[in-house]
């Protein structure tokens, strides 16, 4: 069973990692009052995040960033919350190390027991507050890949550059779908007036609202700052693209005349210095000082 409670005083914390049907099962016989449809989204990976609001608990779905390295991407980390006088219920699959790491924490400290089960309301808002902490460092290396493709666009390798654009817009494209949901949810959460939430609780909500829409803003900055890239690269690719087709242009109008002069002396009729013994000397410097005035030509234009 990945079920584990928690007591201290009055209040219970039940964490569930990796739910199976017997975790939720059980989960509804401790709590009868909880509804099974909500039971139902627990073993459920694609929910939205929302926040349902009952007579006697809440029941949260929200979403946090995890960094998958193998598809370089963020994938939303689900967590459910129940929440009612003197418990709280947090669902979740273990990839979200700060809940993780903050439940062994209360698991194993009489003190931070002390500290943190004062209420349901503050044990709620201290795993939230950590949760939206650790979205900011994933952000942070958002910015420093930015920076990073910023300083290599002006390179040869058009090609990387180009793919690691791709990757982090698709990755900024994640954190956006991921973030900007949580943003009505805490605010819902700093609005409700429930004895088992607030207890002067209103500010620390709105601090975590606050870093939330900090966190939302720096996501909408990177995707128009990453847009703006791509579309530098794109012109720096046409740009290059162009400098190619300029240079073979030039190239085949050079080389164009003398194929004709060749083609021309290779008919099998008569033709003019035909006898001379020298007329080879003369057509090559005949092409010789026709290539010279085209490269003359081209270079006035300045199309070289």
């Amino acid at each position: 069973m990945a079920l584990e409670t928690l007591h201290h005083d009055q209040l219970i914390w039940t964490n569930i990692v990796r739910p199976t049907p017997a975790d939720i099962a059980q989960l509804g016989q401790q709590h009868p009052n909880f509804h099974p449809l909500e039971l139902e989204d627990c073993l459920s990976r694609i929910e939205r995040p929302k926040i349902d609001d009952h007579e006697d608990y809440l029941f949260l779905v929200m979403h946090f960033p995890v960094w998958d390295p193998e598809r370089r991407i963020s994938i939303p980390g689900e967590v459910d919350f129940f929440i009612g006088p003197g418990y709280l219920v947090t669902v979740h699959e273990g990839e979200l190390k700060p809940l993780v790491n903050f439940f062994e924490l209360c698991k194993s400290s009489e003190e931070a027991r002390a500290q943190f089960f004062t209420s349901p309301g503050k044990l709620l808002h201290t795993v939230i507050d950590r949760l939206v902490d650790y979205v900011f460092p994933i952000l942070y290396k958002v910015d420093a890949n930015i920076r990073s493709i910023e300083e290599t666009m002006f390179d040869e390798n058009m090609q990387r550059t180009i793919q690691d654009i791709s990757i982090v817009r698709r990755d900024i494209v994640a954190l956006r779908r991921i973030i900007r949901p949580q943003v009505p949810i805490v605010f819902n959460l700093e609005q409700l007036k429930r004895s088992f939430i607030h207890d002067n609780l209103e500010v620390y909500f709105g601090d975590i609202l606050d870093h939330l829409q900090k966190a939302r803003d720096i996501v909408d900055d990177n995707t128009e700052v990453i847009a703006n890239l791509a579309d530098t690269v794109d012109a720096l690719a046409s740009h290059r693209i162009n400098e190619v087709i300029r240079v073979l242009t030039v190239i085949s109008l050079v080389l164009l005349p003398l194929e004709v002069i060749v083609g021309f002396m290779g008919m099998n009729v008569l033709l003019p210095l035909q006898d001379f013994r020298y007329a080879w000397l003369v057509i090559i410097g005949v092409m010789v000082a026709l290539v010279a005035m085209l490269l003359g030509y081209f270079k006035y234009k300045k199309w070289l």
